[in-house]
């Protein structure tokens, strides 16, 4: 996995924060034409053939971070044309995604090759396992292209590690094979086969496959005080800053935000409705049932394992019940969802509730621009305060434990946990499906209570995070540790927002 302390993350960050202190300085238009040439100035190392050339890769990074799709803006467009409609765009546009070619370094066929390492031993242990006799050795191992069907079964025989595999971040990274080169060798997008996981947005190491962002439409709502604007926060966003319960709430309330409602209240909805589900479905004699709340997965079964659709929770995800306790609360505000997640962007799009959605990375820049520091907000009162198990929804295994202590008899229980869906994980589900079809015979330990989690980690280690997964995970423990009740229901929830 590729870490998140890299230079194509830092640029990104200083795009958002640049375009983020325009907008609130009401200099957008005719400020944004100079971004490029500010995070690219004369003097500096050109990273391409030219800083022009660069520049030019940053100009269409800017019509990202604006929420444009890369691939309808045309060579010559002026940013502060493109920054212009985004500010009068009623609501974001579809895909999530955009691949800019320009920066995609149409990277070679995934392969195999023999390093300077190679000692061209006695034992030669490539060549007689190569089953399509593709090495050949004359003081020096040789690997013939033409024959070679990438099994790597002479990499893992080499005693000298000298056999390498040269991968395709992205291609590798996506578990459904929806990334394939076009016909000049760069990468393009299979939307129908896309499940936006964010995989390989987060692997790729030249940023060429890029998030649109909302931040400008969100910052345009918020500077307009026409309707108030309501954030909704993930519970893993607690794990990407060092703070104390309450202090997050003031941050975005000082960012401009009107009010706050931490998403883990809706997660508490989530446990309880799907605790309930789960004991009906077992009772009505289903083979199994699965969590709903993660929207990649979900997709993921809709594009790719329709025998496991009838499995999977009608329960509804956190984000959709924390927008309808805010909707209840206030029919006319603004819904702004924040999290890690890129398939979050998608299924806020389908949901009349959700208005948008920030990643981590955005509210982080939207700070960086106001100069807020979170760790030195005052601890204000929380709305709603949710229980520890509705916060843990953001770390793999969290979903299946707030379910399991809402159960009212948990001996029917047969837990499992898909802790990320990479190739094996998907592995997993489809095997899962053909147990559920009845390809696959159930055995008296099959579970029947499947936790499917896209990011392996939980949502703690999103595409869209800033802090790394291990570090994330202490401070989410410390944040669920600093004050949440042990046990709440969906009922009183609405009893409360109702008062």
């Amino acid at each position: 996995m590729l870490n998140i302390n890299n230079h194509a993350a830092k640029v990104k960050h200083d795009i958002l924060v640049r375009i983020a202190k325009l907008q609130f300085a009401g200099n957008l238009e005719e400020g944004v034409h100079f971004i490029p040439r500010e995070i690219i100035p004369k003097k500096q190392q050109s990273i391409r053939c030219c800083i022009y050339r660069d520049r030019e890769i940053i100009r269409m990074r800017v019509l990202a971070r604006m929420g444009w799709s890369i691939e309808d803006v045309e060579d010559d467009c002026k940013l502060a044309d493109y920054a212009k409609k985004a500010l009068e765009r009623e609501k974001p546009t579809w895909p999530m995604l955009t691949v800019l070619h320009e920066a995609c370094n149409a990277c070679v066929t995934s392969h195999y090759m023999v390093t300077n390492a190679c000692q061209g031993c006695f034992a030669r242990p490539c060549q007689e396992n190569c089953p399509r006799k593709a090495i050949t050795v004359d003081r020096h191992a040789k690997i013939d292209e033409t024959l070679c069907v990438n099994c790597g079964l002479c990499m893992k025989n080499c005693p000298y590690h000298a056999i390498i595999k040269i991968p395709v971040p992205c291609e590798a990274a996506c578990p459904v094979g929806a990334i394939s080169k076009d016909e000049s060798g760069h990468e393009r997008i299979d939307y129908s086969k896309c499940i936006f996981c964010g995989n390989c947005m987060r692997e790729c190491p030249f940023g060429a496959m890029m998030d649109k962002s909302q931040l400008v439409d969100v910052i345009r709502h918020i500077m307009e005080k026409k309707r108030k604007v309501v954030a909704m926060y993930a519970p893993a966003i607690a794990s990407q800053f060092k703070a104390v319960p309450g202090q997050f709430e003031n941050a975005l309330k000082n960012a401009g935000f009107d009010s706050v409602w931490e998403v883990a209240v809706g997660a508490d909805i989530c446990a309880d409705k799907e605790a309930k589900e789960f004991e009906e479905r077992m009772e009505k004699g289903d083979k199994m049932m699965t969590t709903s709340c993660c929207s990649a997965y979900v997709r993921a079964v809709q594009l790719h394992v329709p025998e496991l659709k009838e499995c999977v929770s009608e329960t509804r995800s956190p984000m959709h019940y924390t927008a309808e306790l805010a909707k209840k609360a206030d029919p006319d505000c603004i819904t702004v969802f924040i999290g890690p997640c890129l398939a979050k962007r998608r299924e806020g799009l389908e949901d009349d509730l959700v208005d948008y959605v920030l990643s981590m990375e955005e509210i982080s820049a939207l700070f960086d621009a106001k100069e807020i520091d979170v760790t030195t907000q005052d601890i204000g009162s929380e709305v709603m305060i949710p229980t520890s198990s509705g916060r843990n929804f953001a770390k793999s295994g969290g979903v299946l434990e707030a379910v399991k202590i809402r159960l009212k008899d948990t001996s029917i229980l047969k837990p499992a946990v898909i802790n990320g869906l990479n190739k094996a994980g998907m592995a997993k589900l489809k095997t899962f499906g053909m147990m559920n079809s009845g390809k696959i015979p159930l055995k008296p330990d099959t579970p029947n209570l499947i936790e499917v989690m896209a990011c392996e980690g939980g949502c703690i280690s999103g595409p869209s995070v800033i802090a790394n997964g291990p570090s994330a995970e202490a401070q989410l423990d410390k944040y669920v540790k600093a004050g949440a009740q042990d046990i709440i229901n969906a009922e009183q929830i609405k009893q409360e927002t109702s008062e």
